[in-house]
């Protein structure tokens, strides 16, 4: 009767230890899920199309730019912030420059502060979709266009949102050996 009661204990821990491992592997992806739905922590929403209205009300846009330590580029904003209305598609550049003498890819995460109107805040085309990688001494603009749902006014509690942060980070990406080992003239050409 003892082995039984032991082997029922022993299995039951089995259990919790794979039902734990179960959902701290499903924790990343179900909180990043989890924060493009609701905008959580400031993350803006994802759309291929445009308001479907524009509002007579403004919000301010402001833009910020970081890079992650380590990371050799220069990322800045072309303009620093953009006056539209809420609704209106809105186009921003921001420009990165690789000083090294090396090719350096990147991939750029990004926020919206504050966190309220992260849910409001709608990319339609943006940089920060697909890794970036750069030449020795190349320098791009990169656009990222986007709008702020009208639908903010009707939120009690980021209706009165009127100045919103995009902020980026870009951390260096690992490139494929072979390009990253080519001459940059050659590199750029790569398909992956």
């Amino acid at each position: 009767m003892r082995f039984d009661s032991n082997g029922k204990i022993a299995a039951g821990l089995v259990g919790v230890v794979l039902t734990m491992g179960a959902l701290s592997w499903a924790a990343v992806p179900f909180y990043n899920w989890f924060c493009k739905v609701t905008g959580y922590g400031g993350t803006p929403s994802v759309r291929a199309e445009a308001a479907n209205k524009v509002l007579d009300e403004y919000v301010t846009v402001r833009f910020d730019s970081n890079v992650a330590p380590g990371m050799p580029w220069e990322f800045r904003p072309v303009q620093r912030e953009i006056r539209l209305k809420i609704g209106e598609t809105g186009t921003a550049l921001y420009e990165a420059y690789n000083p090294s003498n090396r090719v350096v890819g990147g991939t750029a995460t990004f926020n919206v502060a504050p966190d309220l109107a992260g849910y409001y805040f709608t990319k339609i085309q943006c940089f920060c979709f697909t890794e970036q990688v750069l030449q020795p001494g190349e320098r791009v603009e990169m656009p990222v266009v986007f709008y702020v749902d009208p639908e903010i006014v009707n939120d009690p509690d980021a209706g009165r949102i009127r100045n919103i942060t995009l902020s980026y980070t870009f951390f260096e990406a690992d490139l494929p050996k072979q390009q990253a080992s080519l001459p940059p003239e050659k590199a750029a050409g790569y398909n992956r």
